[in-house]
């Protein structure tokens, strides 16, 4: 028999066998809002993986075409065998989240099958409002706000995050046939995709790896001041998710050029103690 609750069951095992840096977070919200953020989670989860997993990209395209359809039938009060868009057409509706940020991931999602760079950082932070921030914006209406401010905030957050996983995912996409850094970007500094791809890190790299990484810091700035604008729950949330984005940030800085040639990672030990130093003490900037 299917059930609501057995639907976000499958939701919270989605996000298990993630191992997500978002899962301790998460666990921090009470049962309700961790239910919510939770199918939030495991809805864009299985978006990013017909994408990165699908044999071809007709057959990824089909995928999603079919995911999305499901998701407009459930939102118009259909019925649908999937689990996951149950239990996020259920935050929907409990928590009035914006129907459109669920289309917008979607939309984010689909670039990937049909973008592999990025010519200006216009395109890119569009492809991030997508991916990114249509998911902090869906997430703040399930924690709670008390100004629309938190608005453009949870958008900075957005791209803070986004840009983030991207400098620290250089390697994996580039064998995904991707590279999300600019191409005037590249070019400003003397690189280009061809060096990237080749592995010919020459010291124009250093300044790029130092421009894009000072870009994601003036964002996290910005998204620093969502922290006024939540709920106490909400607030609680953001703070352990933003330690631990900072973290992987300042991990990325430390890798210098490393990271166009390898994957940065940070332990589990670090990621929970720049989550509980945020926790107490606020975000830094």
């Amino acid at each position: 028999m299917k059930t609501l609750a057995a639907d976000h069951a499958a939701c919270a095992e989605v996000l298990r066998r993630s191992h997500s840096s978002f899962a301790l977070p998460i666990r921090l919200l009470p049962a309700d809002k961790r239910r919510g953020t939770t199918a939030l989670y495991a809805f864009c989860r299985r978006a990013d993986d017909i994408v990165d997993d699908a044999v071809d990209t007709g057959a990824a395209t089909a995928a999603l075409d079919a995911f999305a359809a499901a998701l407009e039938v459930k939102l118009a009060g259909g019925s649908v065998a999937d689990p996951v868009i149950r239990a996020v057409a259920d935050t929907v509706r409990r928590f009035g989240v914006p129907e459109q940020y669920l289309r917008d991931i979607l939309d984010g999602v689909r670039m990937d099958l049909v973008q592999q760079s990025y010519g200006t950082f216009n395109e890119l932070e569009e492809y991030c409002r997508r991916v990114a921030s249509a998911v902090g914006l869906a997430a703040i209406h399930v924690w709670g706000f008390r100004t629309r401010d938190a608005l453009p905030a949870a958008h900075a957050c957005g791209l803070a995050f986004q840009l983030t996983n991207i400098l620290r995912d250089i390697p994996e996409d580039l064998g995904r046939g991707r590279i999300y850094l600019p191409s005037e970007d590249l070019t400003a500094h003397g690189c280009s995709a061809a060096d990237l791809t080749t592995g010919r890190i020459g010291k124009g790299f250093a300044e790029l790896a130092t421009f894009e990484i000072t870009r994601a810091e003036r964002y996290f700035k910005e998204a620093a001041q969502l922290d006024r604008m939540l709920s106490t729950d909400g607030r609680v949330v953001f703070r352990a998710m933003y330690g631990v984005y900072r973290s992987l940030l300042g991990a990325v800085r430390r890798g210098g050029t490393d990271i166009f040639t390898s994957r940065i990672r940070s332990g589990r030990p670090a990621l929970f103690a720049a989550a509980a130093s945020t926790l107490l003490l606020g975000p830094r900037p």
